[in-house]
């Protein structure tokens, strides 16, 4: 019966996105909105732990404010419409654009986003990082006529999420300051072609979900927790540092794809100073990867000698993750991007 609740409230957060995605008028996409909202509130609510409860109240106040403000300026901008039949002003989409960064959490209404995902379990935490992202995204991609805006969205995504991740130890913390930053990348794509920014959402969701599986699987949300799990199962630990660096955009893994792609198309489209300004705050946010990795390589710890049983739950992880690391060689011979 707890499972059943569960998959009809993950039904019906789905459905909520795809009317939003699907709808051709400015109310059919709050309505899919409104409807998502209402059905993660039960999956991120928890009788076992406060946390998640508080973490629910949080982002049903903070959405049901992101809402309200989108729902003015629908209003508006169809009485507008009505009056003068006249395009849509300046003004009344920077109101809808910010209520939508507001829903997608991209910085500076990033506020609520690290506070709501600390109380999360890392399945909720993944649909946040990601499902929950796409519905807004869309509207944003139908409704991007304020150019300064986005482009300062993407300059500050990129700036907090470096700046704030850096002293972190919470590894929640970590992925949702590393999501905002991926947010200021997809905004980016958009302004460039909507293609790539279906690519990008795709392969992110694709390591996040590998991320998630393997911290769930061993419980870890702190970064000691992490460091005295790996070194009991040395190719998982290989795994998961491979991702990292695979969310970081290293150039081997699949992670670096789609960064390429947008940056390609920036140049090509003139935006040399945005462009410029991603990649030196990209780094900020590898600088914490690679000391994540490295410490979980490198710092001594108490290692087991005896020999390790996998079982089957870490060995499906772990072949997942191996076809997704390697599938940026089956893309660059598949695919031409060049």
């Amino acid at each position: 019966m707890n499972k059943l609740y569960k998959l009809l409230f993950f039904t019906m957060l789905i459905i909520g996105s795809l009317i939003t995605i699907s709808s051709y008028s400015w109310l059919g996409m709050w309505m899919g909105l409104e409807i998502n909202l209402l059905s993660i509130i039960p999956l991120m609510s928890s009788t076992k732990n406060s946390l998640q409860s508080e973490a629910a109240m949080k982002y049903f106040i903070t959405q049901s404010i992101a809402s309200m403000i989108l729902l003015f300026s629908i209003i508006v901008i169809m009485a507008n419409d009505i009056m003068i039949n006249s395009l849509m002003l300046p003004n009344q989409m920077l109101i809808m654009n910010s209520a939508i960064l507001m829903k997608m959490g991209a910085a500076p209404f990033h506020f609520w986003f690290p506070e709501i995902i600390e109380g999360l379990s890392w399945m909720n935490s993944f649909i946040l990082m990601t499902w929950q992202k796409i519905a807004p995204m869309v509207i944003l991609m139908n409704s991007m006529k304020t150019t300064f805006l986005i482009t300062m969205v993407i300059i500050f995504s990129m700036v907090i999420s470096g700046v704030m991740g850096i002293n972190q130890t919470s590894i929640r913390k970590i992925l949702a300051y590393s999501s905002i930053n991926h947010v200021g990348w997809m905004i980016s794509s958009l302004l460039v072609w909507q293609s790539i920014w279906f690519i990008y959402i795709s392969i992110y969701s694709l390591i996040s979900l590998n991320m998630a599986l393997i911290l769930k699987t061993l419980n870890i949300f702190h970064l000691n927790q992490l460091i005295n799990s790996m070194n009991s199962n040395k190719p998982l630990k290989m795994i998961f540092i491979m991702n990292f660096l695979s969310l970081g955009g290293i150039p081997p893994f699949i992670g670096f794809l789609p960064k390429w792609l947008t940056i390609n198309f920036l140049i090509s489209e003139k935006m040399l100073f945005l462009s410029m300004i991603m990649i030196i705050f990209t780094l900020l946010t590898i600088f914490f990867y690679m000391r994540i990795t490295f410490t979980t390589m490198v710092i001594w710890t108490q290692e087991t000698s005896k020999k390790i049983n996998f079982n089957y739950k870490i060995n499906s992880i772990m072949i997942l993750n191996l076809l997704t690391l390697s599938s940026l060689l089956l893309c660059t011979i598949l695919f031409n991007f060049s």
